[in-house]
């Protein structure tokens, strides 16, 4: 769909990659973007319209919506990342990872379908990983969690393919962000991934493969689990 003239909302958009996402959408000719962020002071990006958003609090979704019944372009971006594992990590942890990255992303879906829908369809973007399809034994409650919402992405696209919304699904590695701070790892410029994302979008692309990582790891995903996780050699029980 057409980016110039639409009207977006970006959640978590006071900071990092969803900052990004509305820097450009505005550069490239959004009519209106409403900035969504549970700290609304911290939204100082010119040209935005903020909005008081938790997208754990389905009051504050219901309000976002109403807020912004004339969006026309939704992107997920909010999310969060508590570096816990599953077997022997803080239940609390894993259950906010899910609470915020699967049922937060829901939760902004169920809100915005009808609202897409009236305004003609338009589209969602949401932001997923690499981890959706690999874990890499630290942090695997956000793998888990990003693996239900790639799920969520696939299911939605096949649920609001008849009022004609386009739903992308952004797999990306890591992203030089706040949520990566301190760790060495390979990371990508968010302006890069944001410009894929909107590129994504005006294409008409269904899933977007941000970074080589991304790439090569959907690859692969055919592939014996032990060509996909080779540290798992010779870890089976013995016979």
């Amino acid at each position: 769909m057409e980016i110039q003239g639409s009207i977006a909302i970006v959640t978590g958009a006071n900071r990092g990659l969803g900052r990004r996402f509305a820097q450009q959408l505005l550069e490239r000719g959004a009519a209106k973007v409403y900035a969504g962020s549970r700290r609304i002071e911290s939204v100082d990006l010119p040209g935005v319209e903020p909005v008081q958003l938790d997208i754990t609090d389905p009051a504050s979704v219901a309000a976002a919506a109403t807020t912004a019944s004339d969006a026309t372009i939704l992107i997920n971006n909010a999310g969060i990342a508590t570096f816990a594992n599953l077997v022997e990590g803080d239940e609390d942890a894993i259950r906010r990872e899910m609470e915020t990255n699967f049922f937060g992303t829901l939760n902004m879906v169920r809100a915005f379908a009808p609202v897409l829908g009236a305004n003609g369809g338009g589209a969602v973007l949401n932001i997923l990983s690499v981890l959706s399809w690999r874990s890499f034994g630290l942090g695997n409650a956000y793998a888990a969690a990003k693996a239900a919402s790639w799920s969520l992405t696939n299911s939605a696209r096949l649920e609001l393919a008849q009022q004609g919304t386009q739903v992308v699904g952004l797999h990306v590695g890591g992203i030089d962000t706040d949520m990566l701070a301190g760790f060495e790892a390979e990371k990508s410029d968010p302006a890069d991934i944001a410009r894929a994302g909107l590129d994504g979008i005006a294409a008409g692309a269904l899933e977007v493969l941000a970074d080589q990582n991304a790439v090569e790891l959907k690859a692969i995903l055919s592939a014996d689990p032990g060509t996909v996780y080779p540290e798992l050699a010779g870890s089976g029980p013995a016979h």
